[in-house]
């Protein structure tokens, strides 16, 4: 990439760990001239006097070069484990056979976790809940194939399967953003159409690097966004974010996730007069959910926007500024609030990218729909504070203490209310594990789900 491809935006920086050297890593620590540094993409004339920024900046780089490293060896790994945990599961269900990757029986760890895929009978439509419950549990299923995808679709929740997008980011030269649509019944009938994207899979470190990447445009009268999430929701390399995007003759034809899916969704609108929108992900897949209802904002897609009944994310990390955040809020919010962000206590990747907390830099918007480690929900402005794990004596004890509660919780829940939230054999060893080592179990999908399943109702406002 050359510095080209980011015209489209008036400031930008970009971190390029592919190009960081021992030079470029020592230039960041001793120089404020990061415009010259070949592992920065920012404009020539930019300085950073402030050591602290530049030291970030540095200890970032060097993270995400660990991770890159380690994304061949760590994905090798997550195969053989998925592949040993589909192959022990068959053999507790007695049955003898060789996991196949693509068939619609096959895992993720996500799905080896929580094995719940059903749909939560007690909610009924009318219930304050019944789009949560419907959002939360495609955003854990985004995580499977697309067979696993389409069966649970159709044959678990009587539901139409419409289209698996997997999706191609120009600036990485690789396929990085998968989703699925889904309506409630046949397109012509629906009463809701969902678009669902998959967050970071347990695995790819590759994913984690983008998670954790501190880059971002600022774009004209959108704000300043994350550029990772940009660049794999489909933003153009030279153009940003055109409205259309015209196929090249004797280029390959790509999928890119904003433009294929905002265009299926409005096929399925312009056939269907009385059909909403749902939008929905976990983790980096809320941050993809949210960025497209924003972007369809940003292009004026009324035909989209005005039958958006809801975006409900789940441990979604930071997308953007303030100015970002206002823009979202004044179409997504008003004259009602759609944007449901939920987070969990102990879920760490709301509080990504971590920086500087300031209206120039990530911020969140909208409010949070926070639950505790009992499940209480609360509504928040932003995520209360929790002590680090790691930066204290007090933090050390208390995420041993609330693994402790997780786990008890875990086994008292099945028991003390139903079947439907009894833990398998997979998360409640992961749980064990987690007494030793926070951040067990992966994800926190699971709570997610129990946390939706469990409120009395979910709040409509502030």
């Amino acid at each position: 990439m050359s510095k080209v491809d980011y015209c489209f935006s008036n400031d930008y920086m970009v971190l390029r760990p592919d190009r960081a050297g021992p030079f470029e890593l020592l230039h960041l620590l001793f120089s404020p001239k990061v415009g010259r540094n070949r592992a920065v993409d920012c404009f020539t004339s930019t300085e950073i006097r402030s050591f602290l920024r530049r030291l970030a900046i540095f200890l970032n780089l060097l993270l995400q070069i660990l991770l890159l490293v380690l994304a061949g060896p760590v994905a090798a790994i997550g195969a053989a484990v998925e592949f040993a945990l589909n192959f022990i599961d068959n053999m507790l269900q007695g049955k003898m056979e060789y996991p196949n990757r693509s068939s619609a029986t096959y895992r993720s760890l996500t799905g080896l976790i929580d094995g719940r895929v059903d749909l939560d009978k007690s909610i009924a439509p009318a219930d304050s809940r019944c789009h949560a419950a419907l959002c939360v549990m495609a955003s854990k299923v985004a995580y499977e194939n697309e067979a696993f995808i389409r069966n649970v679709v159709t044959r678990r929740w009587q539901m139409e399967f419409v289209k698996f997008f997997n999706c191609w980011n120009e600036f990485e030269n690789a396929y990085t953003a998968q989703a699925f649509v889904f309506c409630d019944r046949a397109a012509a009938d629906a009463e809701l159409v969902v678009v669902a994207f998959r967050g970071t899979p347990a695995f790819d470190t590759a994913r984690w690097r983008a998670d954790l990447d501190p880059s971002s445009y600022k774009v004209p009268r959108l704000g300043r966004a994350h550029a990772a999430y940009t660049h794999a929701l489909g933003a153009q390399r030279n153009l940003g974010w055109p409205k259309w995007v015209e196929h090249v003759k004797g280029k390959p034809r790509r999928v890119y996730a904003y433009y294929a899916i905002r265009d299926a969704v409005k096929g399925i609108l312009e056939a269907n007069g009385k059909a909403r929108v749902l939008v929905t992900g976990h983790g980096s897949g809320g941050a993809l959910a949210v960025l497209f209802a924003t972007v369809l904002a940003y292009h004026r897609e009324k035909t989209v926007l005005d039958r958006l009944a809801g975006v409900y994310t789940f441990g979604q990390p930071r997308v953007g500024d303030a100015m970002l955040g206002m823009f979202a809020e004044r179409n997504l919010d008003r004259p009602k609030k759609r944007h449901f962000r939920f987070a969990y206590t102990g879920d760490p990747q709301p509080r990504l990218p971590v920086g500087e907390s300031s209206p120039a830099h990530f911020l969140h918007f909208g409010l949070c729909l926070h639950f505790d480690v009992s499940y209480n929900l609360k509504v928040f402005m932003e995520i209360p504070g929790e002590p680090s794990a790691m930066s204290s004596a007090a933090g050390f004890v208390a995420s041993r203490v609330n693994a402790a509660r997780e786990l008890a919780r875990g086994v008292h829940l099945g028991y003390s209310r139903s079947a439907y939230f009894r833990e398998g054999w997979v998360l409640l060893l992961m749980r064990v594990l987690a007494v030793a080592l926070p951040g067990l179990p992966f994800h926190r999908m699971h709570d997610y789900v129990n946390g939706v399943a469990l409120a009395a109702q979910i709040p409509k406002d502030g």
